[in-house]
């Protein structure tokens, strides 16, 4: 739920892939890089400046992955004279075997935010914010290991031509069967916890968005299983979109990014942006990186404003440079996170009480899943 694959396929990258097998894979020995002199400014990289150094940027796949690799990461390695292969899909488990075998070969790695502010200083190391500039990201984003790779939301989608008369408004409708009948999709993905049902079942609840934290786990649980009937669960992203195409569900709890797809193929879906909640990837430097330095590079590089803006364009997910300006059509603009009048209405969300609780939470999620 917290992070899945946003592609059943990794094909996007199946090439690079191929070339990393080709060329042994992994990640070259250490190197010394001369990046410049002067301050470092996002987006850029001194030419050819890592020449003959390998790094290996690991993410999730399909469109989005290609997006990154289209938007950023190869752009990078022209300019850089780095080679950088592709991995994926991002696996903590082999994060954590790398680090503790001391045999690292995944050099910048996408992943759950919430799963990176847990690992500061135990999977993952420091940025380097010398080489990376961050002036341009959005005040709290960053954090002292991570930076965002983008970002989204858990959004609330409604069918229109069921209840586009008298719209639902809010979670606390989400959970009122009786004025809007139908099945409900939720996320539940047993062994994995993130935002999401638990806040929106709270709220319906009646406790107020600003005394959310810390969760009640047993309270929510016991609201969830009021509408448990009326609940069908997408454990994948494309499952969560074809729920909408399909037309299966009137109503779905689901990334704005799928919400997205399934409009734009003609689902008869409509966004409730009330209390929507705010998600991000982050992007990570694991411990022990042989080349930490060209990492951090390639890292100042892909928060550029040009580079977000065409990550956007490619994937629909919101620019994490204030100056990044994305070519957007009206639908495309309409699901900008980051647009004033949606960012106002988001639900505050406690990642790092959620870094702190994660584990606790799996545990109680999984439980009410399987119960």
């Amino acid at each position: 739920m917290s992070k899945l694959p946003r592609s059943v396929s990794l094909a996007a990258v199946a090439a690079s892939l191929l070339l990393a097998a080709a060329c042994g894979g992994g990640t070259a020995g250490p190197a010394k890089v001369d990046l410049g002199s002067g301050p470092a400014k996002a987006g850029t990289i001194k030419k050819d400046a890592l020449k003959g150094v390998n790094l290996t940027f690991v993410s999730y796949g399909g469109v989005y992955q290609k997006g990154q690799q289209d938007a950023a990461v190869d752009p990078f390695a022209k300019e850089s004279g780095a080679q950088v292969l592709q991995d994926g899909p991002t696996d903590y488990a082999k994060v954590k075997a790398q680090v503790d075998s001391s045999n690292v070969t995944w050099d910048v790695v996408d992943s759950d935010a919430i799963w990176s502010q847990a690992q500061c200083g135990k999977l993952l190391q420091p940025l380097d914010y010398s080489i990376i500039d961050k002036s341009k990201v959005p005040a709290g984003l960053a954090t002292q290991c991570s930076v965002p790779a983008m970002q989204y939301g858990m959004v609330f989608a409604y069918n229109a031509k069921k209840f586009g008369a008298n719209p639902p408004k809010d979670w606390k409708d989400f959970f009122d069967t009786a004025k809007f009948p139908g099945k409900r999709a939720v996320p539940g993905v047993p062994g994995d916890a993130a935002p999401g049902p638990w806040e929106a079942a709270l709220i319906a609840d009646g406790v107020a968005p600003d005394k959310l934290y810390p969760l009640d786990a047993d309270r929510a649980g016991k609201k969830l299983t009021t509408i448990r009937p009326n609940l069908v669960f997408w454990k994948t992203g494309a499952e969560s979109q074809q729920l909408l195409e399909s037309g299966e569900v009137d109503m779905a709890m689901l990334w704005s990014g799928r919400a997205y797809a399934a409009v734009k193929n003609g689902a008869s879906f409509q966004i409730q942006w009330n209390q929507w909640m705010p998600i991000m990837d982050a992007i990570s430097v694991p411990k022990g990186t042989k080349n930490p330095k060209a990492a951090m590079a390639l890292i100042n590089y892909y928060l550029g404003a040009q580079q977000q803006a065409k990550l956007t364009e490619l994937t629909s997910y919101s620019p994490v440079n204030t100056d990044a300006k994305p070519t957007l059509d009206d639908l495309g603009k309409s699901f900008l996170t980051t647009r004033p009048d949606i960012a106002s209405t988001a639900l505050p969300i406690d990642a790092k009480w959620w870094a702190d609780n994660q584990s606790a939470l799996i545990e109680k999620w999984s439980a009410w899943l399987g119960g």
